[in-house]
């Protein structure tokens, strides 16, 4: 647990950028995050003085799992937490939880891996063109696993897979790998909420700590989760990454800064005090071509932040990931908390979310474009983020370009060659994107018992 010394004199935070022109209505805020390298803007916000600039005195603390976590948003024992997207959007439209959350702030871009087993590696290579250096040709599609998957299934083996939360990016991108290579990761009804419904590869949630220990323990033959997790299976000699997120969909969102809309409401400075200072820290993420990057890494190896050596946080914080050992490749845009807008929370990104949910049956019936774009506004907030932008534009702590201030919330479709499936994605049309899908819920369809109808 970290914590500001709350002895510090008011005359120093007086004195600090922002502090004078807004008026907090709370100063003494607990936020809480997981144990990943994504959490880093927070980290970097409180040691760099970043919170302490705004007049907010902030404790971090470790939650267990990504439930505990969203509890405590929602319970009031934390203030905002690091969170995976689809938490928010989620509890807002009532699935698994009730509770309206916004966020003002989006973390990063990209960040996650799919690693399975040494033992399904091995039978996969079979099925994976090698390049002219002799090593797997990336990126590397799902179909390689299919046979896999059909040989466990004539042993009458299940194949399992591990994902970090249902409503997760992790649990919509692995579904998306698989899907794209012509596997089937089941789906959810409102009676069956295990998501395994129909499923060739069996999906569940492990916590992304556990996850390096519970493949090595056989309970699961792969998984799919964010950093140092995927570079701790190299490390340990006990599973190989087969892809990343950067190459499932270029520059894809990733977490969140979430909290509840009652703080928002009743807080609304503090609120962009918060954004003001987590803007600060992407911007010193990613300054100078990464040049903080290592940096960073000191931070995250301590056991109050990620805990993992910093040799292997550094493997993929870097600009680089590895796959095998010894099978290092650049990927300098694999960890983006600034670049590309990574930090304002685009509608389009929230519309993504929805379409997955929608896509494997947690949203159970067909809604209209207009819903998706409704939903998107009540959780995601660029009105926030761009206050907060403003004033540190003003301040001479951020430049003018860097922020999309004419934006309507919507990125420019994703072409087809930044997905790995080749579908392109415009998030002003949802229901004609999930269509284009050839796995997943189209149109009316529903599922009843253990198969799709309509």
């Amino acid at each position: 647990m970290k914590t500001f010394a709350l002895a510090l004199t008011m005359t120093t935070a007086l004195a600090t950028p922002g502090f004078a022109e807004l008026a907090l209505e709370k100063d003494q805020l607990t936020f809480g995050f997981i144990k990943l390298t994504d959490m880093a803007p927070l980290a970097v916000a409180y040691e760099q003085g970043y919170f302490l600039d705004e007049g907010l005195f902030v404790t971090l603390e470790a939650q267990a799992n990504w439930k505990v976590l969203l509890d405590g948003v929602i319970g009031g024992t934390l203030d905002g937490a690091h969170m995976l997207a689809g938490q928010p959007l989620a509890a807002t439209i009532g699935f698994g939880t009730d509770a309206h959350i916004i966020t003002p702030f989006s973390m990063d871009l990209n960040g996650n891996g799919i690693t399975v087993s040494n033992e399904v590696w091995e039978l996969m290579k079979a099925n994976i063109p090698n390049g002219a250096d002799g090593k797997p040709q990336h990126p590397i599609s799902a179909e390689a696993l299919a046979p896999v998957v059909a040989k466990f299934k004539s042993e009458g083996k299940p194949f399992n897979m591990g994902m970090v939360f249902p409503v997760s990016t992790h649990n919509y991108e692995l579904r998306y790998w698989l899907a794209a290579g012509g596997l089937k990761p089941g789906f959810y009804s409102p009676e069956n909420i295990t998501g395994q419904i129909g499923a060739d590869v069996l999906l569940s949630v492990t916590p992304p700590p556990q996850m390096p220990a519970t493949m090595e323990a056989g309970t699961i033959n792969g998984y799919c989760v964010g950093e140092p997790w995927n570079q701790q299976a190299v490390f340990k000699g006990i599973g190989v990454p087969v892809i990343t997120d950067y190459q499932i969909w270029k520059n894809n969102p990733e977490k969140v800064f979430g909290l509840t809309a009652e703080f928002a409401e009743k807080y609304p400075n503090t609120t962009i005090a918060i954004t003001k200072a987590l803007i600060r820290a992407a911007i010193w993420l990613d300054e100078n071509d990464n040049a903080n990057r290592m940096e960073a890494v000191e931070m995250l190896s301590k056991p109050e932040y990620v805990g993992a050596d910093k040799e292997v946080i550094a493997n993929s914080m870097t600009g680089t990931f590895e796959y095998e050992k010894g099978d290092k490749r650049e990927v300098p845009d694999f960890n983006v908390f600034f670049r590309y807008n990574a930090t304002y929370p685009f509608y389009s990104d929230a519309v993504w979310y929805l379409t997955q949910m929608r896509r494997w049956g947690q949203i159970a019936e067909a809604k209209p474009d207009s819903w998706y774009d409704e939903t998107a506004r009540k959780v995601y907030r660029p009105d926030i983020y761009l206050q907060a932008a403003r004033m540190l534009v003003d301040e001479g702590l951020a430049n003018e370009a860097d922020f999309p201030w004419d934006s309507d919330g919507y990125k420019a479709p994703t072409p087809a060659e930044d997905v790995i499936d080749h579908i392109p994605y415009d998030g002003k049309a949802p229901n004609a994107y999930l269509d284009s899908l050839p796995i997943g819920l189209k149109g009316s369809q529903v599922v009843v018992g253990n198969e799709v109808q309509g």
